[in-house]
């Protein structure tokens, strides 16, 4: 393996002076490869990744957690941000480019009438909720998937600590959040529409608003979301999209456009900037209104670059259709490891839409056989791990060369499955799978 020492080095460093050792659980470096993971990179463009060490990588994972669809440092975007920044991307008065995002967003989706903006994921679903809240008088929220870090998503870990467990990301404690929201967030599963009814009767006349995920895994139950949609409207709640992961992957905006299904609220993000901090909560007119019954300000919700390389990437999704080539390098992608992980007789699942294949390992090992897969694929030149966010930048040859270290990998793991010595091979700690203290 190359030499990670300054990467590591200041990773650890990190550890001791930073709580958490950084700003996202996701970029941890224990969620990689404990030990041995590069941690920091010097250069990204395309999908190339080049580390303190020099070391040059392809990423085939989580590509700035699913942010960067045209490729890391998108010329086009870049040159729009360049010029934003050069021209001033702060001042006293506003600037004109977020009315522009506003109107082509809205113009994307035809049945919101306003659009409120912010920097990040969670606290657009913060804003969402807030305006839901505001509209609804009613303070107890239903929620299906992964929605952020704020007190109102993780109280319903107040009242059960696996709450959060099967919504995405398993161990999150609710240290510091207010006892007093035990019971306001309360959580149901994807398809199961009799757990739902349970929940809605049990709370019935106080549930005000249902907040969640179009889809994470797969492609949406459409009858499910339907009949979440239906009851929403009989029974007076507003109905919140959290589309910050899948708006952007099938279609350019919100996927639930591809359905007919409207929600009161959309959130959307991550890829809607390519990189660049952006979050768009939009809504129908009349729900979104009750923003202006709330207090709701941030200084650094007026920055220019976020507007601008949202606007740009909007521009470049609609020129070169990017969400059919994502979805085209992906079924590829999927159908070439699929025929590998078989002929090898290695039982791995590939799962997900085609523009975001998941990896799910054997369940008897998953944690070492991801932790080991990661391991031997970063020594041929590639970041990987468990899901592969596809981009533009994810051409042909380079998916052939990730095809062909995937092909050894594989018969790496499967050997060592079969002689119960994967443990041996392991050159580290094995890799984390959700919310842990570092030190």
């Amino acid at each position: 393996m190359s030499s990670i020492e300054l990467g590591q080095r200041l990773w650890e460093k990190a550890k001791k002076i930073i709580p958490g050792g950084n700003q996202l659980l996701s970029k941890r470096a224990e969620m990689f490869l404990p030990d041995n993971w590069p941690a920091y990179y010097k250069k990204a463009n395309g999908c190339e990744i080049w580390d303190l060490d020099n070391n040059h990588y392809y990423d085939f994972s989580i590509m700035g957690i699913g942010t960067c669809s045209l490729g890391y440092a998108h010329p086009q975007v870049s040159e729009a941000v360049i010029n934003a920044i050069t021209q001033g991307s702060m001042s006293s008065l506003n600037c004109y480019e977020e009315v522009e995002l506003a109107e082509k967003l809205l113009e994307i989706h035809p049945w919101a009438g306003g659009a409120r903006f912010t920097r990040a994921g969670g606290e657009s679903c913060a804003l969402a909720i807030r305006i839901a809240r505001s509209y609804s008088q009613k303070d107890r929220i239903a929620f299906c998937g992964y929605h952020g870090w704020h007190d109102w998503y993780l109280a319903t870990n107040l009242a059960s600590k696996g709450n959060l467990d099967e919504q995405l990301l398993p161990g999150l404690a609710p240290s510091g959040v207010p006892r007093q929201l035990a019971e306001t967030a309360l959580p149901f599963k994807e398809g199961d529409l009799v757990g739902f009814d349970k929940l809605l009767a049990e709370n019935d006349g106080t549930l005000g608003v249902v907040i969640m995920e179009v889809f994470r895994h797969g492609m949406p139950d459409v009858g499910f979301l339907k009949a979440i949609k239906e009851r929403c409207k009989e029974n007076g709640i507003v109905l919140i999209f959290d589309e910050i992961s899948s708006g952007f992957r099938l279609n350019t905006g919100g996927s639930h456009l591809l359905f007919d299904i409207e929600p009161d609220i959309c959130v959307l993000g991550k890829a809607m900037g390519n990189g660049h901090p952006i979050g768009a909560v939009i809504g129908t007119d009349e729900v979104m209104d009750a923003a202006q019954k709330s207090f709701i300000s941030s200084s650094y919700w007026t920055e220019r670059v976020g507007f601008v390389a949202a606007l740009e990437t909007l521009k470049v999704f609609n020129e070169q259709s990017v969400c059919n080539t994502l979805l085209e390098t992906g079924r590829y992608l999927k159908s070439r490891m699929d025929e590998v992980v078989k002929e090898i007789g290695f039982n791995l699942k590939i799962i997900g839409i085609d523009s975001v294949p998941i990896l799910v390992f054997p369940t008897e090992a998953s944690l070492v056989l991801k932790t080991l897969y990661t391991q031997e694929m970063l020594k041929r030149g590639f970041l990987a791990s468990n899901v592969i966010y596809i981009s533009l930048a994810h051409e042909r040859h380079l998916c052939d060369q990730f095809l062909a270290a995937f092909e050894i990998v594989i018969k790496i793991l499967k050997d060592a499955q079969v002689s119960e010595t994967y443990n041996d091979l392991l050159e580290g700690p094995v890799c984390h799978s959700g919310f842990q203290r570092l030190n």
